[in-house]
């Protein structure tokens, strides 16, 4: 990649997030107007201090009109985006390189998406699925990410049993993170026999493996590094933003085998690049990954460089993963207790990471950070295996030497 990137170039110094859930009575206006006042609040400012706005939704508006009508803002730039289910992690990426350009001193990042009252059953989007009998691969996400499952247990030797327990576990513990954060959407551990014993959504996964569907709205404020201590005494430093889109052709390749994103691989090896990165499980403090469905985590853990090929099931089964694991991944509770709301998700894990690494998690839920150990990665995909976006982040508490 030719990408230079903007390592502590620019910094996060406000961040806001609404609980994600069942927002019958609250329409997108109402949690836009929520996550951007905390977020405004936070950073000591007010609406009229930011010079740009960029907003992520899929479905829930069509241009900057959807964020400058609730926040009447006055005459503007406002650009609306979209990118699959990395639309909130786009706009965080457009804002930061305004800011790194020097076109703006200010910008702010938002995402939101009401999905509850949409008429659809799960996430929006442009097209019904079909068949699954074109190169496209037009059958529902669950489906089409459950193909994972059989790969990977068939590509390291794992019965269909052993691969069962290994994503039950990584639902166990996301629930498990989520039960600890009152933002989130399902707030309640599951026992893991509940998890393994729920009604199949599609080959291997059941209910409890799937993400659930939610509204939702989370936002950031970004600035020149150097300004940054003007704002607020713990800014959160940008090291890393790398955004790849596939060829498309995993549907069509023979040698695709449903255990590795491409995508993901390619982003994260450019963030690392850009952030200095050379062991990042032993560099970074924590994780808040794509968790769309349970295989799909498990995967990335290799993926993202996090478990040597072919051993993310043993590690997610020591529970390596874990809060108090030695790389906590998804400490909020992921997607998984969260739900996704396309064009908020990518913000809301960032805004864990802001919250981690400025000390303000819930004690019960606080990563353990250090001067040696004080990075923290958020990713997003969108897409499917064979053709997807990826997007991956890293940032910090300090400014590099």
């Amino acid at each position: 990649m030719s990408s230079h990137g903007i390592r502590d170039r620019v910094a996060i110094v406000g961040m806001g997030c609404t609980t994600f859930g069942e927002h019958w009575t609250r329409s997108a206006d109402d949690l836009l107007i929520d996550a951007v006042g905390e977020a405004v609040t936070s950073a000591g400012i007010t609406i009229d201090d930011i010079d740009a706005f960029w907003l992520g939704t899929q479905a829930s508006g069509v241009s900057g009109l959807t964020l400058s009508r609730p926040l009447h803002l006055q005459y503007k730039p406002v650009t609306r985006l979209e990118n699959m289910c990395a639309t909130g992690s786009e706009a965080l990426r457009n804002a930061c390189y305004a800011v790194a350009s020097g076109a703006y001193d200010v910008a702010m990042a938002v995402g939101v998406e009401k999905l509850k009252d949409s008429g659809m059953s799960g996430l929006s989007g442009t097209t019904m699925p079909g068949a699954g009998d074109d190169s496209r691969g037009e059958i529902t996400a669950p489906a089409n990410f459950s193909l994972l499952a059989p790969a990977y247990a068939a590509k390291y030797g794992l019965s269909e049993e052993e691969l069962k327990d290994v994503i039950t576990r990584i639902a166990w513990k996301n629930h498990v993170n989520g039960a600890r954060n009152p933002r989130a959407q399902f707030r309640k551990e599951v026992p893991l026999e509940r998890i393994r014993s729920a009604p199949i959504v599609a080959g291997m996964l059941g209910v409890f493996d799937c993400s659930g569907v939610s509204d939702g709205s989370a936002a950031a404020i970004v600035v020149r590094a150097e300004d940054a201590y003007k704002y607020t005494d713990k800014p959160v430093f940008v090291k890393a933003l790398s955004f790849v889109a596939g060829p498309a052709d995993g549907l069509l390749d023979p040698a695709y085998d449903f255990t590795t994103f491409p995508e993901v691989v390619a982003s994260a090896q450019e963030a690392y690049r850009q952030a200095g990165i050379t062991d990042p499980r032993a560099e970074i403090a924590l994780a808040e990954v794509h968790d769309c469905f349970t295989p799909t985590e498990l995967v990335l853990m290799e993926d993202l460089g996090f478990s040597e090929r072919g051993q993310a099931w043993k590690d997610v089964t020591s529970g390596a993963f874990d809060l108090d694991g030695s790389l906590p991944v998804n400490p909020d509770g992921g997607l998984k207790a969260f739900g996704h709301p396309i064009g908020a998700s990518g913000l809301r894990m960032m805004f864990e990471a802001w919250l981690q690494l400025r000390g303000e998690a819930p004690p019960e839920r606080t990563v353990r950070t250090s001067a040696e150990r004080s990075l923290a990665l958020t990713h997003n995909l969108g897409g499917g295996p064979g053709e997807c976006v990826s997007f991956v982040s890293v940032v910090g508490s300090q400014l590099t030497d």
